[in-house]
């Protein structure tokens, strides 16, 4: 038998997927309190995020939103991580008030933020030592969330995985002229 690389290439990045979703979940949490929540999204969901964040530009005018709806679509595969929120009641004062009791309901607990940048981390070394190209996207993520992807989750981060010559997901050009360098 001769399998190429290029016919197993997406067998293997949803593997590394798996992988990095199971990092995520072993990662440390404060507390020792699980409160994350990870997917895996491909083919037409992909497009479906895509989509979403273009549909997102004409609420908000982030049009970085249009570059990176354009740069998922490289992916094979895109690891969704969030956290549902739940302060810890350490009464630690990160989240900005003195008590958890006394914060605003629409501010998230820094501890809730701070596990999911472990779990987030720990996702992309394990896509690292896989050598799998990743990049860490908000914009894609605060879609997901607005699709209701992750149920209850906030602070929502994307990590989009290509196997490709080029990390697609770095040295990439806006959509649309950002600067007056950019037209021309």
């Amino acid at each position: 038998m001769i399998l190429s690389e290029r016919d197993s290439r997406t067998d293997h990045l949803l593997t590394v997927a798996r992988q990095m979703m199971t990092a995520a979940r072993t990662a440390p949490k404060g507390k020792g309190v699980d409160i994350i929540e990870i997917i895996t999204v491909t083919a037409d969901d992909i497009k479906v995020l895509s989509d979403k964040m273009i549909a997102m530009v004409e609420d908000h005018g982030m049009k970085f939103f249009l570059r990176d709806a354009d740069n998922i679509l490289n992916a094979e595969a895109i690891v969704i991580i969030g956290t549902r929120d739940q302060p810890q009641g350490l009464n630690c004062g990160y989240c900005g008030f003195k008590t958890c009791e006394s914060k605003a309901k629409d501010v998230p607990c820094a501890i809730n933020v701070t596990d999911v940048g472990i779990a987030i981390g720990s996702a992309c070394s394990t896509a690292m030592d896989m050598k799998v190209d990743t990049r860490v996207m908000f914009s894609v993520g605060l879609a997901a969330k607005e699709l209701g992807w992750l149920p209850q989750c906030s602070n929502v981060y994307a990590i989009p995985l290509s196997a490709s010559s080029k990390n697609p997901f770095f040295d990439r050009k806006p959509k649309t002229p950002e600067t007056p360098q950019e037209v021309k």
